[in-house]
């Protein structure tokens, strides 16, 4: 990782001759008529910039940027500019602000974010920021990309029917957070005033259900309490603009508690932009301006729903509804055309960020990337490193993994998703630089036989079963590529269960059956599937989850079931039975159990029954064992004043001194098995008792290279105020007072946190 960084360093800083075909967009040098313009001044700070060039717009002319296809404004100089580009997990062709031909035909695709969250590695996710930004602002000085990207979704996956489930960084908030902000440092650069791509954090918020049961998303109303929103959902927005400072966010097309959330200002005024302080633009997810009015009937007129969005807090409308409506809006009175300088404000405050008003592309920090520094080696080889890191073993009866190719000389590859390739990429994808498939990569370690077994992972019939089975009984080893692609799973499609499609059981099982060698049982998908008849199975002796593994997926599948990588990924779900289902609606929100209805709670936090694999479930080719060498046995808190709570003692966070309240804990790791490994170390705190608090959540984590024998000490400092705290029914966000568990595998610590006046009260 070091290596590649070092190159990567290289290549971003030194610069080079590349192919520039995009027209300056605004204060061209060349323009007599508008360089002089004082928003075209590199000197007058930014934001007297903007005021200047808002002050010169007339009202048509405001309301032809209120949308992803900003009018141009010839007058002034200003060209037209495509808000909407993807860049989710590698630059996109998804919006129409990025299309790839000519000598940009093709750009990096690394893992679905799914996969790669499941390397819990924070470092990862900023350097696969950087290269996409790389490729984002190169693709953009050839004329052919933008520089604002609506990405990454940071949605919590509360439900494992979820077909976006996929996109988003799993079920755990903290995770989620800390990916949002790491994913979009690495976009966006570390220069607060200065931007190289703009990032967004989508969907704000409580959003994640497409279409389940005959209900949409155009008309799900997501009745969540003050609780939930404030421990779960809002968590990975609130950590994406507070430690990420991403430059948008976009809110949803559902309703959050009968209010659509494009207009609803105390989700969008008062969280983002007052307590949070977004400092960038806020923008509807496509068409939602549209669906409040026409879909929620929310408004009984097209202008007041103009009217409430823009006075909500809503900057851009990706759509046309703000352009046709918004001029209305202010004649009828109903919207000041201040409230359209306000958004204005926003969005092109982040365009002169991103150095758009600034001249001449290439004279700009970014301006020498083009075509070379696109789909590079480098880039190509963090792809690989990503998915190897980001895939799960998680079964190896018998150490059964890694094959050899000096023993499994011959290997039957057989599954539907054996030969994947556009369907290893996942969603919101580009186009891949190239592809390796699961039965390329593994011919690079053995002699294959390929049989797909089904037509597709539907799987609908067995006409190809027998061939498959023949191709087991004869090799040395058979390797299943099964699970799901985006016919099953997807925007727009939920599941309603979450066993295998089709045929696929009765594949598995008649091949198992018959094999002459090992059977290894790899799994691509985004949710999580019961495969609880394959753990049970013993002719099944290893299991791997690849989710969507990227363009290099192939390879790095290869080289894990062969010994050449040595998995370390952790799942970033919980793999639930098919049972789990029973009873529950996706439409049900509640994340904590509802024992009156037989509701079980969601993910980890708030669900004890039975699972397929646990939240971060995943084996190694070697051992790893902790102790916990000095951690803290009391920690006071000095409270601000006297403080009640819901049920015990707790202090009401605002209302403890917060700043360097940090619990240090120092972790021995070693390594006692036979090979060098990364383990993935995972920190749990349980709170103090209370029905309301989670039985356990994630407060730390941090991924270490251990050699065969040696031992490394792993120092995490966890935010007592941040990660130690719980939130109560109200959705006041509370410290517990009294023993916190600290867990770390099989090790356990207690840690007492005490208050440190009389000011607190037990209720």
């Amino acid at each position: 990782m070091a290596f590649l960084a070092a190159i990567l360093f290289f290549l971003i800083s030194s610069s080079s001759v590349c192919v520039q075909s995009r027209e300056t967009f605004a204060c061209d040098i060349k323009d007599a008529a508008t360089a002089t313009l004082r928003f075209c001044q590199l000197s007058v700070p930014i934001t007297e910039r903007v005021k200047d060039l808002i002050g010169r717009l007339t009202l048509v002319e405001k309301v032809s940027l209120l949308g992803n296809t900003a009018a141009a404004i010839p007058r002034l100089g200003i060209k037209g500019y495509e808000w909407w580009s993807e860049a989710l997990h590698g630059v996109s062709n998804v919006g129409p602000g990025t299309k790839f031909g000519g000598v940009y035909p093709a750009a990096t695709s690394f893992p679905q974010v799914i996969t790669t969250v499941a390397s819990f590695n924070a470092s990862l996710w900023e350097s696969i920021g950087r290269v996409v930004s790389n490729e984002a602002r190169a693709m953009y000085n050839g004329g052919v990309g933008g520089l604002t990207y609506w990405s990454p979704n940071v949605n919590i996956l509360r439900d494992p029917r979820w077909g976006r489930g996929q996109e988003t960084p799993g079920e755990d908030p903290v995770v989620a957070g800390k990916y949002a902000a790491s994913y979009v440092r690495g976009l966006q650069g570390n220069d607060r005033s200065r931007l190289k791509v703009a990032a967004c954090c989508k969907h704000f918020t409580a959003y994640d259900l497409d279409n389940w049961n005959g209900v949409d998303r155009f008309h799900f109303n997501a009745k969540v309490s003050k609780q939930d929103i404030e421990d779960t959902f809002d968590v990975p927005f609130r950590m994406c603009v507070k430690e990420g400072n991403v430059a948008s966010i976009m809110c949803s097309y559902n309703e959050v508690n009968g209010v659509p959330t494009c207009a609803d200002p105390n989700l969008l005024k008062k969280t983002i932009r007052n307590e949070w302080g977004l400092n960038g633009y806020i923008v509807s997810d496509c068409d939602s301006v549209g669906v409040l009015y026409d879909t929620q009937h929310y408004t009984g007129t097209p202008e007041e729903a103009a009217a409430d969005s823009i006075k909500a807090g809503l900057d851009l409308d990706c759509g046309p509804f703000l352009g046709a409506h918004t001029i209305d809006a202010v004649k009828k009175n109903l919207l000041r055309e201040s409230d359209v300088d306000n958004a204005l404000i926003n969005t092109l405050t982040v365009q002169m960020r991103l150095g758009m008003f600034d001249g001449d592309i290439a004279a700009q920090p970014y301006g020498h990337l083009g075509p070379a520094h696109v789909c590079t080696p480098v880039h190509k080889g963090l792809a690989l490193e990503a998915a190897q890191q980001g895939i799960v073993l998680l079964k190896n009866h018998g150490s059964s993994l890694p094959l050899s190719s000096q023993r499994h000389r011959t290997v039957a590859v057989i599954g539907p998703n054996s030969d994947a390739t556009v369907a290893m990429i996942g969603n919101y994808a580009g186009i891949a630089c190239g592809y390796t498939s699961p039965v390329q990569g593994i011919t690079g370690y053995a002699r294959t036989v390929h049989q797909k077994g089904c037509v597709d992972v539907h799987c609908m019939d067995d006409r190809l079963f027998d061939a498959a089975v023949e191709a087991a009984r004869g090799a040395d080893a058979t390797v299943l590529v099964m699970g799901l692609d985006q016919s099953i799973e997807a925007e727009f499609k939920d599941r309603n269960s979450l066993l295998l499609p089709g045929k696929q059981q009765e594949l598995i099982s008649r091949v198992a059956k018959a094999a002459k060698g090992p059977v290894i049982l790899v799994l691509m998908s985004g949710g999580p599937i019961d495969i609880s008849f394959a753990e049970k199975d013993r002719k099944i002796p290893a299991i791997v989850w690849a989710g969507y593994p990227g363009q290099e997926g192939g390879t790095a599948i290869a080289d894990i079931l062969f010994g050449s990588a040595n998995p370390g990924g952790k799942l970033p779900m919980t793999w639930y039975p098919q049972d789990y289902l029973t009873n529950l609606p996706m439409t049900e929100m509640s994340m904590r159990p509802i024992h009156s209805k037989r509701i079980p709670g969601r993910t980890y936090r708030f669900y004890d029954g039975p699972v397929v694999y646990p939240f971060g479930h995943g084996l190694s080719y070697t051992r790893f064992t902790h102790s916990i060498a000095d951690a803290p046995k009391v920690i006071p808190i000095a409270v601000r004043g006297r403080n009640g709570t819901v049920s015990g003692k707790s202090i009401r966070v605002t209302h403890a001194r917060c700043n360097r309240l940090s619990l240090g804990v120092h972790v021995d790791v070693t390594n006692v098995g036979s090979r060098d490994g990364t383990h993935t170390m995972l920190v749990f705190s349980a709170p103090p008792g209370g029905e309301w608090a989670p039985k356990k959540q994630l407060v730390a984590f941090e991924r270490v290279h251990v050699a065969v024998g040696e031992k490394k000490r792993v120092q995490v400092n966890i935010h007592v105020c941040k990660y130690l705290s719980v939130v109560d029914r109200a959705g006041n966000r509370r410290i517990p007072i009294g023993d916190h568990g600290i867990h770390i595998g099989d090790e356990s610590h207690t840690v007492s946190l005490q208050a440190s006046t009389l000011g607190v009260i037990k209720s």
